[in-house]
């Protein structure tokens, strides 16, 4: 007999895909890959969005949710890794200093 968790995860990958060859057809373009290693800008971003998304990791019934599979897919066992990975690994200038120093640049 399969497990819960096991029908759950193809019904997510079923429906990823669905959403994807969406995507697709609607826009012409190609959505990357998941990156479930290293510290591409993709996967920042991906780990600092889901560090500040609300919701629970599971459901009345105790199972995965959509939140938590997409952070395990993506590597993370966890919010709080999520966001300590997007902590160490985000940007380190502010849009604000991004601002000045462009301003700084074209206006002299």
């Amino acid at each position: 007999m399969k497990s819960p968790v096991n029908i759950k995860e193809k019904a997510y990958e079923k429906q990823n895909k669905k959403m994807r060859s969406e995507y697709t057809s609607e826009t012409g373009k190609k959505l990357g890959k998941r990156l479930t290693k290293g510290t591409n800008k993709r996967r920042v971003s991906f780990a600092c969005r889901f560090a500040g998304m609300a919701g629970a990791m599971k459901n009345a019934k105790g199972e995965p949710t959509k939140k938590a599979m997409a952070l395990k897919k993506w590597g993370f066992g966890s919010v709080e890794a999520a966001r300590n990975f997007c902590q160490k690994n985000k940007s380190k200038k502010s849009w604000v200093h991004h601002f000045k120093n462009h301003l700084a640049v074209n206006h002299h």
